[in-house]
């Protein structure tokens, strides 16, 4: 029972973190051109 006490903390403290790296990419535009690099590989430059 006490392996709870701390295996709560640390699960909800991971969770909290990898919510706030989403959130923090999405903040800084990782997602915002999802078709760009797929599209570029198929143009050529000569």
């Amino acid at each position: 029972m006490s392996v709870l006490l701390v295996l709560v903390p640390v699960a909800m403290g991971l969770g909290f973190l990898g919510l706030g790296a989403f959130l923090w990419s999405m903040k800084s535009g990782q997602y915002d051109d999802m078709d760009g690099a797929a599209e570029r590989i198929l143009h050529d430059d000569d």
